[in-house]
């Protein structure tokens, strides 16, 4: 176990590389900056195992300390538990791990948080906000807002706030502050009252900007060098909160002589979306495209249900910004995707008809209208760069002034 040091960090999340989960490669990433630039001993804390995410496949860093799930079949209520029960031992083992140096949770497994606030009451942790459970599992449908076990774990998960709140936006640091709203502790924190000498409470770090990220300069197989069509991109989860309809309809609307779509899909529902798209010309599938490639897709498709909104944010749209791409948003205005990105973005709205909405978009679409949003997008990938060391930086203060 670390000694007690102002430079001792343990981060527990499911994933972490060479898993290519995005949250475990956001883990990677901050506990790289940490070691390299502030010679940070970091600890990281996961399950072992493969997950079908769309991340990079990196090599870890940081000292690892594997956990096995309690069930690996495909059962889905045995995994749900198995799910619930991995969030359970991987605090339990940070907290050996920890002693006295501060942890930061992650949310993945869902309920993470929850074993959190019940278990580092006494700790001295931080909230890494990247998917909000349990509100998701109503959003999902899986269970009633006013069934009164979901009351009493959401009641629990905001009952002992952490030292400190990394979100991923804004708007979604406003939210859960809200959860947190009567905490008397946290009050004049939330108020902005900071003494001398102690640290920001709430810091801002979008998902999807990798500090420690190139791209390649040779076009993949799937870009043809003197293809002048349009590219587009889907690439990653499709599951319970993205649009699969948007997705269905743009590819009705695709005129495959000025453009061309890049799938690589994964998630509850790709398959439908697969295999409607056979029916389809202009269209390439890969079971992947790395993060260094992004660069070669000129618009990224990105969705999320409104009744999402906050609870997740879809890093592929930040991930998209950092690669010089634009994005075609299906979603809220009040997402933090939206608020920080539209500079470098269109928007369609899931209540209108989104075929008319999309057939629309694409007859307008100009080389020129496009290179603008490029050139945004450009502009905004120098913001979020600055906002990840600024967020990183922020971090590390919080480290060394709790430990």
């Amino acid at each position: 176990m670390p000694k007690a040091s102002n430079k001792t960090l343990t981060i527990i999340n499911r994933h972490y590389p060479p898993n290519p989960g995005i949250t475990g490669e956001s883990a990677w990433d901050l506990a790289k900056y940490l070691i390299e630039k502030h010679q940070f001993e970091v600890h990281i804390v996961h399950i072992n195992g493969s997950d079908d995410g769309g991340g990079q496949v990196r090599e870890p860093v940081g000292v690892l300390h594997s956990l096995s799930s309690i069930y690996g079949g495909e059962n889905k209520i045995f995994r749900l538990i198995a799910s619930f029960l991995d969030g359970y031992f991987l605090i339990q083992k940070a907290k050996i791990i920890a002693v006295d140096s501060p942890i930061i949770c992650m949310t993945s497994p869902p309920l993470l948080p929850f074993w959190a606030s019940l278990f580092l009451n006494k700790k001295k942790w931080a909230l890494w906000s990247m998917d909000l459970f349990p509100e998701a599992f109503v959003a999902i449908g899986m269970i009633a807002e006013k069934n009164f076990i979901y009351s009493w774990i959401l009641k629990k998960t905001y009952q002992n706030p952490p030292q400190k709140l990394i979100a991923l936006g804004r708007k979604q640091a406003e939210f859960i502050r809200e959860k947190y709203n009567n905490t008397t502790y946290l009050k004049p924190l939330l108020q902005g009252e900071r003494q001398e000498g102690s640290y920001n409470w709430q810091t801002i770090l979008p998902c999807g900007v990798i500090f420690h990220q190139t791209y390649e300069n040779e076009f993949p197989a799937w870009r043809k060098v003197d293809d002048d069509k349009i590219y587009f991109g889907y690439c990653g989860n499709l599951n319970d909160a993205h649009n699969e309809d948007f997705l269905i309809e743009f590819i009705k609307a695709l005129n495959p002589a000025k453009h061309h779509l890049i799938l690589a899909l994964y998630g509850k529902k790709a398959e439908k979306v697969l295999e409607f798209s056979k029916k389809y010309e202009g269209i390439t599938v890969l079971p992947n495209v790395p993060r260094s490639q992004l660069n070669f897709i000129d618009v990224h498709l990105v969705s999320l249900l409104s009744k999402y909104t906050h609870l997740m944010i879809p890093s592929k749209a930040v991930s998209a910004v950092a690669a010089g791409g634009a994005i075609l948003f299906c979603g809220s205005q009040e997402s933090d995707n939206w608020d920080m990105l539209q500079e470098a973005a269109w928007l369609i709205n899931e209540h209108d008809n989104l075929g008319i909405q999309i057939q629309y978009y694409l007859a307008k679409l100009t080389k020129e209208e496009l290179s603008i949003r490029k050139q945004n997008a450009q502009k905004l990938n120098v913001h979020l760069q600055k906002m990840v060391i600024e967020a990183y930086e922020e971090i590390a203060e919080f480290v060394a002034q709790v430990s």
